[in-house]
């Protein structure tokens, strides 16, 4: 357990904090910014999202720099970043700030690129995450952490940025799920 898997452990215990301030009724208080007007409780979780999710980069250069790689990191890091997108995204569909079909479609690209990781694995195959993968993950972290704030600083222009991010961010996350099978699938058809 070094430090790089400490801060993902971390990230992940953020989850059912961040849960809770946008799912429980606490009603603290509303922020008026221009003609808006955001509850205290998604500020707060558009925060911790963001803090969580830049731990991600923090334990991943950690890592890579003072060369702390481990199966355990290799394991819990995809594992707290879709976790973290997932159940952001899930919340914002019960508040009504994102389409459920968009975020079904996310994640089940999740699942099944997670469960062909799997079989690769099996066959001791590591699957390293393309560069479309992660211009997909870059995405659905600005789409969420905008669709918290509501829209923050672009809704001032009336700019809608979160969502067209997340409509952008599940066109690149179907592209890069079919990129990813296309350049895998020997790993399906090879397995035992």
């Amino acid at each position: 357990m070094n430090i790089p898997n400490k801060i993902t452990l971390s990230r992940i215990l953020m989850i059912p904090l961040f849960i809770i301030l946008l799912v429980v009724p606490f009603n603290w208080t509303t922020y008026s910014i221009g003609e808006m007007s955001i509850p205290l409780e998604h500020i707060l979780a558009g925060i911790l999202f963001i803090i969580a999710s830049v731990t991600d980069w923090v334990d991943g250069y950690y890592a890579r720099k003072y060369n702390l790689v481990t199966n355990l990191g290799k394991f819990l890091d995809p594992l707290a970043d879709k976790l973290l997108v997932s159940a952001a995204l899930i919340c914002l569909v019960e508040l009504g700030m994102a389409e459920a079909w968009l975020v079904i479609l996310i994640i089940s690209r999740e699942f099944a690129v997670t469960g062909l990781r799997l079989v690769a694995a099996g066959e001791g195959i590591v699957l390293a995450a393309s560069n479309m993968g992660k211009i997909k993950t870059v995405l659905q972290i600005s789409a969420t952490a905008f669709l918290l704030l509501h829209h923050f600083p672009f809704s001032y222009l009336g700019f809608p940025i979160g969502t067209i991010l997340l409509y952008l961010a599940a066109f690149v996350t179907v592209l890069s799920g079919v990129e990813y099978f296309m350049k895998n699938w020997h790993v399906m058809r090879d397995s035992k």
